[in-house]
Parts: structure tokens; C-alpha cells; sequence
């Protein structure tokens, strides 16, 4: 039995049902089982043996997915390789990439696996994953995982549903939406772009449920008022994770959607996406875990995660893990019972004379200010305090500058204790975000 073969039986019993949508176009489950049955021709054609290495670029539509089912189902290792990525041949050379596929075209490498996960993998004739941090600074850290357990989620059947491709091709909740869409006969919707008009747009247009995102494209939707132009009453649930999610974006999401459920997702490439239960909607507290796949705890008020899917290590990174193989996430967290609060990493943490400043805490008061578009909160250096909190401001459109600034002033000295109010505010057009639309600090 090959390592797809129950998504694959499940794809056949789907037939004709909508599998993907792509560019406006529909395309079936007999359609998506024709990509994958062409990914397999390709990769014998190609000479492309099992248990390779091979990269593949590109993000999601039907003939990336069918060829990434084909290269799971050969045994390799599978690199996705996001068309956000800049250098992709960096990428390719940490995870010792020896075929490389992008746009029907495939080119040999020359590596050969030396690295010791990488040639275990080998050995033993599974299938992997090799998944790349998003960080701003530094090389990414390339995780692997066997996806011979990791797939085994999937067999458990879930709810059949509408949603959209959001998340990045080569990021961990964009492989599960994916893998979780085509297991349960459900129809996915990509993306030309991720603005906000576009998003709203196929929303309307294929009544989809899911919205599965981050809380900084959450705020460019409020601040746009797409919600205004669209009919987005067929949305469910909207799920968000990959950075804290401000108090006041929060609550005014609920408050514009009250019908749809908020949920509060957590994974990380190194252990996979957790089970997540959020009090409630407005809520940012959560449970996580509470299955037999993955357990917390919380030390010194830190965040740390055991868990059979984690990865089995990096490429290019000494492994995170204890010798009990608990994994220090450096969240820095709150608890209230079952329940945790998850404040921010411990390296964003601000120190104003002895004083704990979270950004994400900081930025919620600030996006309550009329005006305020976005912000994003950092320290600048101060030669008595060591730090102080400084702010970037995006604001409205023909705004009065001086007198936002002003405002913002006011409205934090009403909400905030003196050592987390900003003391540099500074006005910029950029954007705050990623191209994965992650808070950019």
C-alpha cells in the first residue's frame, strides 16, 4: 500500500464533485485524480527514481497538488518551494535537492543525500516533508518530517467543507488545509492574490465556510471594509494562528460576524498543527492539545510541546528538543486552568527598566485609535531605561497627522501603564506585513 493510497481511494469515491478551483476554473475530483495520475508519468519520464529528494515549485492548483500526492505516493522527500521564496536554490541546497521541478520542467541537482535524517528517510522508504522556517533574519531552518505518521490524521474522517487556499504553499497550515480538503471530499478555492478584494470576492462567489488565515490580514480586511461590498454570510468558521492576534482586532471581528465561529489555531513546522479549542469566539484563550498526539506544559511561564508528529529534525540547526523530546516553543504564555494565553515570543518582549512589554498588547490599544490603519510595536534603545516602546503607524488616508499622533498619545495614556506607552510614534506607508502576511517587526 502506498502512502496516499486511502486519499486516493477517497478522491475516487468524490468522482465528479468540485475537488479545486483555480483561476475561476472547477475542476473535479476525476480531474485532480488525472494530475496525480500524470505527476506519476512525469516523474518515470523524467527518471526521477523513488525515495529522491525533489523540490516543487509553485503554489496551489491542481497540477501541484496531483504532482505532490505522486511524489509522497513514490516514497521521496518533498521539498515545496513557495514562488514567494527569493532564492530558491538556497533552499534546494540545505535540504539536498537532487530533482527540481517548477512549471512542467524538471532539472537534476547533482546532490547527493549525506545529511544523516535525510539519508534515514532513505533508508526506511518514507516519504518526507522538509519545511522552511519563515524567519526575517538568518538562513531558515529546514524541519523534516516522515509523513508516514503525519498522514495518519488524515484517515480520521472529517466535516466535508468549503474553504480557501490562504496560507502559503510551503507552510505547515497550507499542506494540512490542503491534505485535509481532498481527504473529506471538500472544495478548495485558490488565489491569484491575497488582497483583501480578492479574498472577499471568491468568499461571495463559491459560498465558502472556511477561511483559515492570520490575524494581520483579519485587520487589513477591517480597515479596507471589504465586508461592507461583499456577501460573506456563508462563512462558518474563520480560523487564524501564526502570530498573537490583537485584543481589539478580535473583538471587532466578532462583532461584525457574530454568527461565525473565531478559532484560534497553534502549530509550528517542528510539531505540526495542534488541536485547538478557543473559549469562546471573542476569546484569546485556548486549550491545546488533549489528544494522544500532542501534550504541554508550561515552565517559567513558557510554552513547551511533546508530540508525535514532530519533526525528526533540521538540516541545518542543532535539534530544539530535550532528551525527553519536549521542545521550548519560546512563547511566552499566560494560564487560567485548561486554558492558556499566548502573549508573544519571548524574544519580542520588550524590558523598559525591569519592566515586561508585549508588542501585541500595545498594538491592540493602539488599533482602537480612530485613524489607525495598523501598527506595529518595537523597542527602541534608552540610555536610563535601556529601552523604551517605540510604535510604526499606518494611518487613514488624508489623516491630520499631529493630530493622530496626539489622540494616540491620549488614548494610551487612558489604557496603558506608563512603561508600555510608546514613546517614539512614527507615521509610514509600507506595508507591515510579509508576503505571508505575518506582522513584520
Amino acid at each position: 500500500m502506498g502512502s496516499v493510497d486511502f486519499i486516493i481511494d477517497r478522491m475516487k469515491s468524490s468522482g465528479d464533485d468540485t475537488a479545486i478551483v483555480t483561476d475561476g476554473k472547477e475542476y473535479s475530483y476525476k480531474d485532480l485524480l488525472g494530475e496525480y495520475e500524470k505527476g506519476i508519468a512525469f516523474l518515470e519520464d523524467n527518471g526521477i527514481p523513488e525515495n529522491s529528494i525533489v523540490a516543487l515549485r509553485g503554489e496551489f492548483s491542481p497540477s501541484t497538488i496531483g504532482m505532490m500526492l505522486a511524489i509522497i505516493e513514490k516514497g521521496c522527500v518533498y521539498v515545496p518551494v513557495s514562488t514567494a521564496v527569493k532564492e530558491p536554490q538556497k533552499y534546494c541546497g540545505i535540504a539536498e535537492v537532487q530533482f527540481y521541478i517548477d512549471g512542467g520542467n524538471a532539472e537534476e541537482c547533482g546532490c547527493v543525500p549525506e545529511h544523516e535524517i535525510l539519508t534515514g528517510l532513505i533508508g526506511k522508504r518514507h516519504p518526507g516533508l522538509v519545511l522552511f522556517s519563515s524567519g526575517t533574519t538568518g538562513d531558515p531552518k529546514a524541519a523534516v518530517h516522515d509523513l508516514v505518521p503525519m498522514l495518519e490524521k488524515y484517515r480520521a474522517k472529517g466535516k466535508k467543507i468549503r474553504s480557501l487556499a490562504f496560507l502559503l504553499f510551503d507552510h505547515i497550515g497550507g499542506f494540512n488545509t490542503v491534505m485535509y480538503s481532498i481527504a473529506n471530499g471538500g472544495m478548495l478555492v485558490t488565489l491569484r492574490n491575497r488582497s483583501p478584494e480578492e479574498v472577499a470576492s471568491c468568499i461571495e462567489k463559491y459560498r465558502l465556510e472556511l477561511l483559515p488565515t492570520s490575524p494581520s490580514f483579519l485587520n487589513i480586511m477591517l480597515y479596507s471594509h471589504i465586508y461592507e461590498k461583499y456577501d460573506l454570510s456563508s462563512l462558518r468558521i474563520i480560523s487564524y494562528g501564526t502570530e498573537p492576534m490583537p485584543e481589539s482586532t478580535l473583538r471587532e471581528m466578532h462583532r461584525i460576524f457574530p454568527d461565525v465561529k473565531m478559532k484560534q489555531t497553534y502549530g509550528l513546522s517542528e510539531v505540526g498543527i495542534m488541536r485547538t479549542k478557543s473559549e469562546s469566539s471573542d476569546s484569546l484563550w485556548l486549550k491545546i492539545g488533549g489528544d494522544d498526539d500532542h501534550q504541554i506544559k508550561v515552565v517559567d511561564g513558557i510554552l513547551y510541546i511533546k508530540s508525535r508528529m514532530s519533526m525528526l529534525g533540521y538540516l541545518n540547526a542543532p535539534s530544539p528538543f530535550d532528551a525527553d523530546g519536549w521542545m521550548n516553543t519560546k512563547d511566552r504564555v499566560e494560564q487560567k486552568g485548561e486554558y492558556i494565553r499566548i502573549l508573544g515570543r519571548e524574544s519580542e518582549l520588550i524590558n523598559v527598566g525591569g519592566e515586561k512589554v508585549y508588542p501585541a498588547e500595545v498594538e491592540s490599544v493602539l488599533l482602537e485609535v480612530p485613524g489607525v490603519k495598523d501598527a506595529v510595536v518595537g523597542k527602541a534603545p534608552n540610555p536610563i531605561l535601556g529601552s523604551v516602546v517605540s510604535c510604526r503607524i499606518a494611518a487613514d488616508d488624508g489623516a491630520d497627522l499631529p493630530e493622530l499622533k496626539k489622540a494616540i498619545q491620549r488614548h494610551c495614556a487612558e489604557k496603558l501603564e506608563k512603561f508600555k506607552r510608546p514613546v517614539r510614534i512614527e507615521f509610514q506607508t509600507d506595508s507591515f506585513n510579509t508576503a505571508r502576511f505575518k506582522r513584520l517587526r
